[in-house]
Order: structure tokens, then C-alpha cells, then sequence
């Protein structure tokens, strides 16, 4: 998990790794969270909950 350094050629978190576990799950977290909205919206509308 080192593409940052290898593509910018320096090391936002002191080569832990960490900034670019960040980039990765950030993106995924967001999607999972904006398709659970949009769900519970769905079932609001049948009238499920």
C-alpha cells in the first residue's frame, strides 16, 4: 500500500501506509452508507417501517 510514495515520490504518513488504507476505505464507506440511505428511504415509502 506504497502507490503514493511510488507515484508523487514522497510519504504524506511517514510510509505506514495508513494515508492510503485511508483513500481506499473512505470511498467504500461512503458508498455502503449512501445505498443504506437510499434502502431505508425505499422502505419508508412501502411503508415498512
Amino acid at each position: 500500500m506504497d502507490f503514493i510514495e511510488r507515484v508523487f515520490g514522497f510519504s504524506p504518513d511517514g510510509g505506514s501506509g495508513l494515508f492510503e488504507l485511508l483513500l481506499f476505505i473512505l470511498p467504500v464507506l461512503s458508498f455502503a452508507a449512501f445505498r443504506l440511505v437510499r434502502f431505508s428511504e425505499r422502505l419508508r415509502r412501502r411503508g415498512y417501517v
